[in-house]
């Protein structure tokens, strides 16, 4: 073999290497099962957050999905993660308004839920409150409350 052969497989094959190994950093998925559903009225949106400073904030999602429920569950797969900790604040936008909907005291008039089932009382929850570790494939449900 001549060197210029060689040294095309040599950088043909680190390129494959370099290629697969990042591709495998994002193997890890969220399914979310979401039930307790009252109505099909508007939309459901799902917000995913891995920064504990953007936790909650509006726009400053990781990941956010708006789905139109057909009943009283509805279950999404968020994919192409990668290992870390994530937390969820859902909420169902009834009247389809772009927004969750609120009292003169600050609480949903919506219904909402937060991932770990967590329930605030007096104040938003924290990211450490509604956070969970993700390696590979993880399985959640989350009630929403009415």
């Amino acid at each position: 073999m001549n060197i210029k052969r060689i040294t095309y497989c040599f950088i043909l094959l680190t390129s494959l290497l370099l290629m697969s190994s990042s591709s495998t950093k994002e193997t890890a998925s969220i399914t979310v099962k979401i039930t307790n559903i009252e109505s099909t009225d508007g939309v459901i949106e799902i917000g995913l957050y891995n920064n504990v400073k953007k936790f909650s904030k509006v726009g400053e999602t990781h990941r956010m999905i708006r789905i139109k429920p057909k009943g009283k569950v509805i279950t999404y797969k968020f994919k192409y993660l990668t290992s870390g900790n994530y937390a969820f604040c859902i909420f169902h936008d009834q009247n389809d308004d772009g927004k969750c909907n609120k009292n003169l005291l600050g609480i949903p008039t919506e219904p909402y839920a937060f991932s770990n089932n967590f329930r605030p009382w007096f104040s938003k929850p924290k990211f450490s409150d509604c956070s969970f570790s993700v390696k590979d494939a993880k399985e959640i449900s989350i009630k929403m409350v009415n």
